[in-house]
């Protein structure tokens, strides 16, 4: 899975944020504020990735985060991303 395209991470006074472009700015009517894992995660869903690979990443990028706490965290933003129709 990956980000859809028309979907772009800013940062506006100090929040990291979802912003929608072009033809997904009139069907998307809500707002996404993410924190630090949040944007991590995002910028991995660049490319096409699994949740396993995502978890990985998660595991490797934080030292005090066991596996465990990873795939929650990362089967929790999977589903917000999904429920958004913000992957593909």
């Amino acid at each position: 899975m990956k980000i859809k395209d028309g979907f772009l991470l800013k940062e506006i006074e100090g929040d990291c944020v979802v912003i929608p472009v072009g033809e997904n700015l009139v069907d998307f009517n809500s707002m996404i504020v993410l924190n630090k894992t949040g944007m991590f995660l995002w910028k991995e869903l660049g490319e096409d990735k699994s949740e396993e690979q995502l978890i990985e990443a998660v595991v490797n990028e934080y030292e005090d985060v066991d596996e465990e706490t990873a795939r929650r965290d990362v089967e929790e933003f999977v589903k917000i991303l999904r429920e958004k129709d913000l992957v593909v």
